[in-house]
């Protein structure tokens, strides 16, 4: 068993961009360049794709909607400080 500590760490994974005008949504990693009518549209077309079930950032000004992923890393720990016989560090 190891006793090595890990954390998760979040990362925004990019999955659809905007098409203006109005509420019209494109996949990032679509060959066929759909155009989805609506936000739930293509969020179901990404569901469909990749079977991510997750959370979603949706940024209005960026027009990007953002699948929420964590990883986890391992903690190294930290060097223990070594002085040598003046108490100098080593």
């Amino acid at each position: 068993m190891s006793d090595q500590k890990t954390k998760s760490i979040e990362h925004n994974e990019l999955i659809a961009i905007r098409v203006p005008p109005g509420d019209k949504w494109r996949l990032v990693e679509d060959d066929k360049n759909v155009i989805y009518p609506s936000l739930m549209d293509v969020l179901e077309a990404y569901f469909m794709a990749t079977q991510f079930k997750g959370d979603f950032r949706f940024s209005p000004p960026e027009g990007k909607i953002y699948a929420v992923k964590f990883r986890e890393e391992v903690v190294l720990p930290k060097p223990e400080k070594r002085f040598n016989i003046y108490g100098d560090p080593v």
